[in-house]
């Protein structure tokens, strides 16, 4: 019962101190008068993944390897499926061509390398660096493309778009003495939440007899998740679901490169048990399906959210009824 108590703990405050933590950091940039293509880039995709982060660091240096690697595989996978097929549901989510050519391509080779590496079985610390490059060089891409994009237009769509996109996290004051305070209590809050979240995690986990990555690539992937589905269900209430696709598709690969790329560092990152053999392939499978279905007509539709919404529910009920461990057994995994 304590445990359970504890998860909604931890849930909570990874979502009220991820939010105070973005906000702050936004207000801080806007104080410092750093550009809004800037601030979306940067602060806004990676102060949306401290929840991510944090967990998997707790659970890297806690141990247990299984939960940092479900949590992103399981992230990856509800972002698509649960998160823009819910967003889609409520407004069909229009396709810029430039994120899918561009941002999905990326997140496709990313998702990629990521199989690849669960097959070699581990994350070393150099790699991991080596991703966070990535990261880096991509995001530099991106705001050099964007800017070269707002010349053509002759106008700033990029500053435009970036300020649309950041609108939502603002509101707490400028003044430094009100948002630095408040940037602070959001890390804190995360770091604590993390720290409620994996022990509780793996307490369930063994009372009700299912793996750690079971709890990863569920709870708490969904846990973590919450983020991208609360702002992107605000912003297709508005009538901006386009926003969605652009956060789902920079939080993806922000897991992969960023958050794995970074807790590698504090030690390498085994990938095992039923991870290679059955998830990292569902995850390769929805951002796969992903690109033809934007492409086919540059939206995601109702009909198409719909099924999004039932292949997520279905990839839940068979991990809980134990078919990874089938297949893993199957095909010589255990």
């Amino acid at each position: 019962m304590m445990d359970a108590l504890y998860l909604v703990i931890g849930l909570a405050l990874l979502l009220t101190g991820g939010e105070a933590l973005v906000r702050g950091a936004v207000a801080i940039a806007e104080r410092l008068h750093i550009p809004p293509l800037i601030v979306g880039l940067t602060i806004v995709a990676l102060g949306t993944s401290a929840p991510e982060l944090t967990v998997a660091i707790e659970a890297a240096l806690s141990n247990v390897p299984d939960i940092v690697t479900g949590s992103v595989v399981g992230s990856n996978i509800a972002n698509i499926l649960l998160v823009l097929g819910a967003t889609a549901l409520i407004q069909p989510i229009r396709a810029s061509r430039r994120v899918v050519h561009r941002d999905g391509m990326l997140l496709l080779i990313a998702t990629s390398v990521l199989v690849g590496l669960s097959l070699l079985g581990t994350i070393q610390p150099m790699l991991g660096a080596v991703m966070i490059l990535a990261f880096a060089a991509y995001t530099a891409y991106s705001y050099w493309t964007e800017r070269v994009e707002a010349r053509r237009l002759a106008r700033d769509t990029a500053a435009e778009l970036a300020a649309g996109e950041i609108e939502d996290y603002k509101g707490v004051s400028t003044r430094l003495l009100v948002s630095v305070p408040i940037f602070i209590a959001g890390c804190a809050a995360v770091v604590l939440g993390a720290q409620f979240l994996v022990e509780a995690a793996v307490n369930i986990a063994r009372l009700i007899g299912v793996s750690e990555a079971v709890i990863g690539l569920t709870m708490i992937a969904i846990g973590t998740s919450l983020p991208e589905l609360t702002i992107s269900i605000i912003a297709a209430s508005r009538g901006h679901s386009d926003v969605a696709l652009g956060n789902v598709i920079g939080s993806n690969l922000s897991n992969i490169l960023v958050i794995l790329g970074i807790t590698s560092l504090f030690g390498p990152i085994p990938i095992s048990g039923q991870i290679p053999w059955f998830d990292v392939w569902v995850m390769l499978a929805a951002t796969v399906v992903l690109i033809p279905v934007l492409v086919s007509g540059w939206s995601i539709s109702r009909r198409e959210a719909i099924g999004f919404l039932t292949l997520y529910v279905t990839y839940v009920v068979a991990v809980y009824l134990g078919l990874p461990e089938l297949v893993m057994r199957t095909f010589g995994g255990a």
